[in-house]
């Protein structure tokens, strides 16, 4: 950061890892190798990139600052990481259909800025259909957040979105120690594996009428679903879904969901 004079934008959520160990750790969770094609996003001074270009993998590291693509890639060229391609771009506006050609299966290994990780994962799951495997470092809250089965507190719309389209599990902590600047929480790392089956039946229309059913549901989740979904399924609609109205969102499965959904249909 001396060497290019760096300083941390809080408005891009940078906080760089500063550990080896910490990255090589992810770069392992991730199980990339020689044969992989990674994606990362957010590769700020390229501590998590030097990790994977080890593993052998093929990366494209994406970066929205061009203050820190300039020094990343001097950073890489000096490491010899010739399998590292740098996208200059903001991930929130590429076209990843682009972004992802070259091929048809792709991981995406990242320590995602706080600012866009919910937002970010929710819509590659929906739209990155490429890619399979997502290994994410973020907030501890968030990555509690995606990974929350039924029942738990940290149960929510982001659960329940990535529950649709595969299987999240936190497979690391990682100490607020690890980072420039030091954030004031811990993060952790989410092992997101996409799976088939629930998309392929479904139009458009129907992804539209479960998201709309989760967020209302979550919307107010104090209430009981027969009344947060009032308007939208009435108690013919709970008892041919098979949900029992007096609920709380938090208690459903991805598969009553579905079925809600499906019945609104």
């Amino acid at each position: 950061m001396d060497r290019f004079d760096i300083s941390p934008r809080r408005s891009l959520g940078q906080n760089f890892v500063t550990d080896p160990n910490t990255v090589r750790r992810i770069a392992r969770l991730s199980g990339a190798g020689p044969a992989d094609h990674v994606l990362e996003i957010g590769a700020g001074l390229g501590s998590l990139t030097l990790a994977l270009a080890e593993t052998g993998a093929s990366v494209r590291a994406i970066e929205v600052d061009p203050g820190l693509t300039a020094a990343l890639r001097e950073v890489l060229a000096e490491a010899g990481a010739r399998r590292v391609e740098v996208v200059e771009g903001d991930a929130a506006r590429l076209d990843f259909d682009e972004v992802l050609a070259g091929s048809d299966r792709w991981m995406l290994v990242a320590n995602l800025p706080y600012n866009i990780a919910t937002p970010l994962v929710l819509d590659l799951l929906r739209d990155a259909g490429a890619i399979e495997t997502m290994v994410v470092m973020v907030q501890r809250e968030v990555g509690e957040r995606l990974a929350a089965p039924p029942g738990s507190r940290a149960r929510g719309i982001p659960s329940v979105l990535v529950e649709r389209r595969g299987t999240a599990r936190v497979v690391g902590r990682v100490p607020a120690s690890v980072f420039r600047p030091r954030p004031k929480v811990e993060s952790v790392v989410v092992r997101i594996e996409r799976h088939a089956g629930r998309e392929a039946p479904w139009p458009p229309e129907a992804d539209a009428r479960f998201e709309l059913l989760v967020r209302a549901g979550f919307g107010q989740r104090r209430k009981m679903l027969r009344r947060s979904l009032a308007g939208l399924a009435g108690r013919e609609s709970f008892a041919a879904a098979g949900v029992d109205p007096s609920s709380r969102p938090e208690a459903l499965t991805v598969d009553q969901w579905i079925s809600l959904a499906r019945v609104m249909g």
